[in-house]
């Protein structure tokens, strides 16, 4: 076993190059998926440069009073015809599946008679405004008028992969499945010489004979080709400098007119005290008479009925505080309330101090459960806008772009490759989308070193761009 980890050593040691053939800037499940494929296709020339002191990207647990929470991606679905990889993958590590997610009694609460992805159908009153959420904003983290439906729905993850809803909630996090990936080619997960991590890429020099990496700290790094797997946010954002400017001035319009979504799960815990949280912890939305009359239906709809984990708050202002859930199926005894907002309430929360959220939060729990509701002992408010390194959490498919317009997200331009779960079409959003998407990358990668012949450098190619 000492001599096999001592190959190993010297083989990674070996393939750091100080001018690799690829580098792959980013070490989320994308980044990571896209060096895996390459190194599984004998490009062991390679560097991964990481602007964070972790691999995993939007895959990110943390602390949160106790217990490991995660920050960013937290469900998977299942029991479709497809696996899910991000499912099959725990199956390879030291437990089984069941310690790795957790499946939650997740009911839809309306009548699904109803088609509310209808174009036809806008909804108006508050009522109206929350069930829309629930089916659509809640998955896409903005509302269906600006949504393509056409490339959106049915949801593919849904349909390939199934949806039953599994909640992750274990110790080690989401992020373990990007370490699993990683420890297939990696030595190590910090001090493989082919792993670069706490590196800000700040510009990107390129041209036919090569890219030249520079770093925020005054790291150059140079090589013949590079996988930018970077969030659509951060593209979006002045972080990474294009040297030249990307080729055609219509291509950076692609990235900044196709939006970089949030999504803010913000985790409350109510402390241990015996309070109204307890005595009704278990509710749901009352249905039985929902799509009768709604303009009689208060703006807040709630009944206290033992059911599902999730409840819905009605507001005169679509998308306020609207999806709530408790968190006692998946930590027990812990007193944590998630709720979830989205779009333009998600830009809006960021900008506050948690004392502000937490005032707001208030007043919705004190018309849930009463005036003896406790404040909240800590509060989680996630940010993933204000992140520069993220600059949001998932993109999602604009009502005004073809399918021609989409796929330039991910077109090279000369050795200059881009991937992430917004070049996906069909899991664009998901985790799923961001596995795929490295692999599709690496492979355009390895069959222009097969052929002697790049897209990238197809210039009437990028004259087509109609951004």
């Amino acid at each position: 076993m000492v001599l096999l980890f001592l190959l190993c050593f010297f083989l990674a040691a070996a393939s750091a190059s100080p001018s690799p053939t690829v580098i792959v800037i980013g070490a989320g499940i994308s980044g990571i998926a896209a060096a895996k494929t390459l190194h599984e296709a004998g490009i062991h020339d390679m560097l991964i440069v990481e602007a964070t002191p972790r691999i995993g990207g939007r895959l990110m647990k943390t602390q949160f009073s106790g217990l490991t929470v995660e920050k960013g991606a937290n469900w998977l679905f299942g029991g479709g015809l497809w696996p899910i990889p991000c499912w099959t993958l725990p199956k390879n590590l030291s437990s089984e599946l069941p310690s790795m997610t957790m499946k939650i009694s997740h009911q839809t609460p309306l009548n699904k008679k109803v088609d509310y992805t209808l174009p036809s159908w806008v909804p108006k009153t508050p009522l109206e405004m929350v069930i829309d959420f629930y089916h659509n904003d809640y998955e896409d983290a903005e509302p269906p008028k600006v949504t393509s439906l056409k490339h959106t729905y049915p949801r593919n993850e849904f349909v390939d992969h199934g949806e039953d809803p599994y909640f992750v909630a274990d110790p080690r996090g989401f992020e373990i499945v990007v370490q699993y990936l990683a420890k297939q080619f990696l030595s190590s997960l910090t001090s493989d010489p082919r792993l670069k991590l706490n590196k800000v890429v700040r510009e990107i020099s390129y041209s036919k004979s090569g890219v030249t990496i520079k770093t925020e700290d005054g790291s150059t790094y140079n090589s013949k080709y590079v996988i930018v797997s970077v969030s659509l946010g951060v593209l979006q954002s002045d972080l990474i400098e294009f040297q030249p400017t990307l080729p055609v001035s219509s291509f950076r319009i692609c990235f900044l007119n196709f939006p970089n979504n949030l999504l803010c799960s913000l985790t409350l815990n109510l402390g241990k005290n015996e309070s109204a949280m307890e005595k009704n912890c278990n509710i749901r939305l009352w249905h039985d008479h929902i799509y009768q009359d709604l303009s009689k239906v208060p703006l807040q709809v709630l009944a206290f009925r033992p059911g599902t984990e999730f409840f819905l708050y009605t507001h005169v202002r679509r998308g306020y505080y609207p999806l709530w859930q408790h968190l006692e199926n998946e930590y027990p005894g812990s007193n944590i309330l998630f709720v979830t907002v989205t779009a333009d309430e998600s830009r809006r929360i960021e900008q506050l101090p948690d004392e502000a959220i937490e005032a707001e939060i208030m007043v919705i729990l004190k018309k849930f459960f009463g005036d003896n509701i406790p404040k909240p002992e800590s509060i989680l408010v996630p940010r993933w806008g204000l992140d520069r390194f993220y600059k949001g959490s998932y993109s999602n498919w604009p009502d005004s772009y073809s399918q021609k317009r989409k796929d330039q997200l991910a077109d090279p331009i000369g050795p200059v490759y881009f991937t992430g779960e917004h070049t996906s079409n069909n899991y664009i959003g998901y985790a799923t989308g961001a596995y795929f998407a490295g692999i599709d990358t690496a492979n355009d990668l390895i069959e222009c070193f097969k052929k002697k012949s790049c897209r990238g450098y197809n210039r009437k190619m990028a004259l087509r761009w109609e951004c």
